[in-house]
């Protein structure tokens, strides 16, 4: 009998040996801060159109809904078949009905055997398979916004599905504080608020019909401004939210509200949303340093008064402003330590609108749960994505946190808007000696410029001696096209690179004088909005702030004289036609 180990069959079962090591998968290094015992890793490095939000199927099919889609591009599938973690097949499929705004859609679910996603008016589904990456059935309609003004502000469609058939659906206010015209600095609000009746509400749908409108369904809750981050909690069998709050509290009311105040108000709201409530918007916000909800300054309101406000519901918890609630989900899996059970994670997408102050939020937030109720602060999961602190810009960002999704063995995915990076997250450690010592490293991290409060000089990021139209561009226009003229991806168009701003000068007085609404195309981006009127400046402040944008920036274009500002505002007014905002659209 020959022996078994001769030099021959050594060397090639060492050569086996290696090829097996070679071969064997790694996962890719996520490289996000989180709770000591946590590890990440990525699932997809970055997607062309990038990502919005996510769901994944029962057998670890994960959905990703396009934010920048073409036709037949709404959703990605992505599924790893090595056991790396990174996505080794994905498809591309769903409708783009001719119309459809992809970039501000805002939801995907998996639900009943269906996926369901939403464009900016419609709510679609297509039927899975089981172990199959691409939907067996056609694109179908559950529910179309039809309303005439469907493109205003807040007209994201997240959707959320309870325990009996029901689906809910937010319908977004379609200003900012119920103004007319909107934003203008110092008008009053309109009492009452005529667009309560159809907006600014949750409407309650049948989950399982098509061709729904809003008239099919029931108002179930009001008074919510603009609601994208939306959950069923099936421990209380309740509905949940965190609201974006309002904005422009400087901009609108100099003499009430400091920039720091601004920069901190008001309260992105986590609200437990029972059937009839009403949360207060447009009259009041809930000032999160004060713990109580105030009337706001277009309803007479000074930062203190509290007035008509104590009738209406306030939060379970009051984060600060402009974080940006993008994604809930409570976690029901087991894989994560039991702090974690029945839990809420928030993505907080990240502010675009603090100046003069550093960004804030871009970090993924866990709320404790205890019988139901929320219990202790919040705290810090995830980090470290936007990869820079402080973020004086938006788009300074490497990665924004947007999705959220729990898969079937209780791991976490986490989308982002930027790249289209996908992270999952993963539990490694011993479950039953995790406590607040794991925790320690990431409540150190509240006290990063990006997640503090804003100290209101040593943070204030203001240029010093700012005189002209560089202080008028400071003061008033880069809260939202940012200090270096950039934008915000999605919201706000950059400043550099377009026509709208170095040609035609008279066009572009008339957008600073009545403002513009719609869909503006600026090189590939599309940038769905509202510019605000700014015609409470003097012609001669319009004329500086207009002529440093055309020479900042990489601009090279030509002055604007206040006398050119002078006779279009007079020809406007002498017109005897009601000023309306500029309709842009990329149809």
């Amino acid at each position: 009998m020959k022996p078994y180990f001769t030099p021959k069959n050594f060397f090639l079962a060492l050569w086996a040996m290696a090829l097996l090591v070679q071969c064997s998968p790694e996962a890719k290094e996520g490289n996000l801060f989180l709770p000591d015992g946590f590890k990440s890793t990525v699932v997809i490095e970055e997607i062309e159109e990038t990502v919005r939000h996510l769901a994944v199927t029962d057998d670890h099919i994960i959905y990703a809904k396009m934010r920048n889609a073409q036709p037949n591009t709404a959703v990605m599938a992505l599924r790893d078949i090595d056991g790396d973690d990174y996505a080794d097949e994905t498809l591309k499929f769903g409708g783009s009905e001719k119309g459809s705004r992809w970039s501000y859609s805002t939801a995907m679910r998996v639900y009943n055997g269906y996926i369901y996603y939403s464009s900016d008016l419609v709510v679609h589904r297509q039927k899975l398979k089981a172990e199959t990456m691409s939907p067996v059935g056609d694109v179908e309609v559950v529910l179309t916004d039809d309303h005439e003004h469907g493109r205003h502000e807040h007209i994201g469609k997240p959707i959320a599905f309870d325990n009996k058939g029901h689906m809910y659906v937010p319908f977004g206010a379609p200003s900012n504080a119920c103004q007319e015209p909107k934003r203008t600095p110092g008008a009053p609000g309109l009492d009452p608020c005529p667009q309560l009746e159809d907006h600014a509400g949750i409407w309650r749908f049948d989950a399982n019909k098509l061709g729904q409108t809003q008239k099919d369904g029931y108002k179930y809750a009001s008074g919510i401004r603009s609601l994208v981050a939306m959950n069923w909690n099936p421990v209380d069998e309740e509905l949940y939210g965190v609201v974006h709050g309002r904005d422009d509290l400087l901009r609108l009311w100099p003499n009430i509200y400091t920039p720091q105040e601004s920069a901190l108000l008001p309260s992105e709201e986590f609200i437990r949303i029972k059937e009839g409530a009403h949360f207060g918007w447009p009259y009041c916000y809930y000032d999160q340093l004060k713990d109580k909800k105030v009337l706001s300054p277009e309803y007479g309101g000074d930062g203190e008064i509290v007035g008509r406000c104590s009738d209406y519901e306030d939060p379970i918890i009051g984060f600060p402003g402009h974080w940006a609630p993008n994604d809930l989900v409570f976690y029901e899996g087991e894989q994560f330590p039991e702090r974690y059970k029945n839990g809420a994670f928030i993505t907080f997408h990240g502010s675009t609108n603090r100046a003069p102050y550093p960004q804030s939020g871009y970090f993924v937030g866990f709320v404790p749960f205890e019988n139901g109720k929320p219990r202790g602060d919040f705290e810090i999961f995830a980090d470290g994505f936007a990869q820079v602190d402080p973020i004086i810009n938006t788009k300074d960002a490497a990665h924004r946190p947007m999705g959220l999704a729990i898969g079937p063995d209780g791991e976490l995915y986490i989308s982002d808007s930027v790249k289209g990076k996908i992270w999952k997250v993963v539990y490694q450690g011993n479950k039953d000696e995790f406590g607040e010592d794991q925790l320690l490293a990431m409540e150190a991290r509240k006290q990063l410029s990006h997640i503090r409060t804003p100290d209101i000089d040593k943070d204030n990021l203001m240029p010093k001696k700012l005189v002209g139209g560089a202080k008028i561009y400071q003061q008033y226009c880069s809260a939202c096209h940012q200090m270096n003229g950039r934008g915000a991806s999605g919201r706000f168009p950059p400043l550099m690179e377009t026509d709208w701003v170095t040609g035609d000068k008279a066009r572009l007085i008339k957008v600073l004088l009545n403002g513009m609404e719609g869909s503006l195309k600026v090189g590939d981006e599309v940038y769905n909005g509202m510019m605000p009127q700014h015609s409470f400046l003097k012609d001669i402040e319009i004329a500086q702030v207009l002529t440093y944008i055309r020479s900042s920036f990489g601009n090279e274009a030509s002055e604007i004289k206040e006398n050119e500002v002078t006779k279009i505002r007079n020809d406007q007014e002498n017109s005897g036609l009601s000023i309306e905002p500029i309709k842009v659209t990329t149809e």
